[in-house]
């Protein structure tokens, strides 16, 4: 293989696959990326087992071939080299050999017989606007569950209709839910899907860079799913399993609401946060007559309170939550008027955004005792 390309499109490429890299070494072809030069173009490929990104960098392909490079290496040395054009070449025994302007390279690869091979996607099943998909991810994924045991909240469940996207994720002290309409003419039925919490991090990465008009090419098979932007293509091992009857949970009696400032919120809870206990990390809640008392106390370090106006007239409420799980969906949220929703001091509270337009916008989490 021998191919020149350029500093700012390989180094793009490359920046893309870490997150899938395997670090633990376990199998050491897994800490490497695949570089196949073919046509005009070096595709890049890099895989856990469990995920996966193919990629393409535009390059003058002088000799075609393949071979794998460590990544992280590789990556660290194209991110210092001047910007200039790169030559990437193979050698005898695997060896690579990169030059840039006056600085030179040599590192040992592996042949790429070794590198797992990665399924295309041969059948899209649904266009989704890509930016839409970035933003169901981006309001759920803080309530995955991170505790492996609980296999199916590992992940978010992607529910598409014909005309609409929901996403829903819950580690069973939280839920959140977002729904958005949008016409996905290629649907005639409903399509569920599980996807896993690595696989939306490393599409958040992915989409981050997309233009607003940009389309991602969903479709699956017996064992993956594959999302397809532009010339990247991410391949994600599928969650097996039921997903929880989240409409069971969704609340329909909580009529005791408060809209609060968002950013004054999310000051009050930062700042009671402080002293709050370190494992249950609870404050409180109580609502009365036109105004919200936030406190939290520390055996420790002491108590912390503070008071906001609002213009709630409804019973009281004295209700506990874990401060993470407000400020998790106050930081997600883009609306500028928050609402929280309650029944009672014992049943789940309700929170989402005061004016819901493009998007129907819940976040259910469960109350702490006090």
């Amino acid at each position: 293989m021998e191919v020149t390309v350029r500093k700012f499109d390989i180094l793009k490429e490359v920046g893309l696959t870490q997150g899938v890299i395997e670090k633990k070494n376990t199998i050491p072809i897994l800490a490497n990326l695949l570089m196949d030069a073919q046509g005009d173009s070096v595709q890049l490929s890099a895989t856990d087992l469990e995920l996966g990104i193919k990629s393409f960098c535009p390059a003058k392909v002088k000799k075609p071939g393949a071979i794998t490079t460590p990544a992280k290496s590789f990556l660290e040395i194209v991110r210092e080299l001047p910007d200039a054009d790169i030559k990437i070449k193979t050698l005898e025994n695997n060896w690579v050999q990169i030059n840039c302007a006056s600085a030179s390279f040599k590192i040992v690869g592996l042949p790429k017989d070794n590198f797992p091979n990665l399924p295309n996607l041969t059948n899209s099943l649904v266009e989704i606007p890509a930016q839409a998909l970035l933003s169901l991810i981006n309001k759920t994924i803080f309530a995955i569950a991170t505790e492996e045991s609980r296999y199916t909240f590992n992940g978010a469940l992607l529910l598409l209709k014909p005309l609409s996207a929901t996403m829903v994720a819950t580690d069973g002290h939280r839920l959140a839910h977002i729904e958005k309409q949008m016409h996905l003419d290629q649907l005639n039925s409903e399509l569920r899907t599980l996807i896993p919490k690595k696989a939306l991090a490393e599409l958040q990465r992915l989409l981050a860079e997309a233009e607003d008009k940009d389309m991602v090419s969903f479709g699956k098979d017996e064992n993956h799913l594959f999302f397809q932007l532009k010339n990247r293509l991410m391949i994600s091992r599928m969650l097996t399993g039921q997903f929880p009857n989240y409409e069971a949970v969704l609340p329909k009696e909580n009529n005791r609401s408060v809209i609060l400032n968002r950013e004054d919120i999310r000051a009050a809870i930062r700042r009671v946060s402080l002293l709050a206990d370190d494992k249950s990390r609870s404050i409180r809640i109580l609502l009365a007559s036109n105004q919200m008392e936030l406190s939290s106390n520390n055996a420790d370090l002491g108590e912390a309170k503070e008071v906001l106006e609002t213009s709630y007239d409804a019973d009281p409420i004295h209700i506990g939550f874990n401060c993470q799980y407000l400020l998790d969906f106050i930081t997600a949220t883009d609306d500028t008027k928050i609402s929280l929703d309650f029944k009672d001091d014992q049943s789940a509270g309700q929170m989402r955004p005061a004016t819901e337009d493009e998007y129907r916008y819940r976040y259910i989490v469960m109350p702490m005792r006090l």
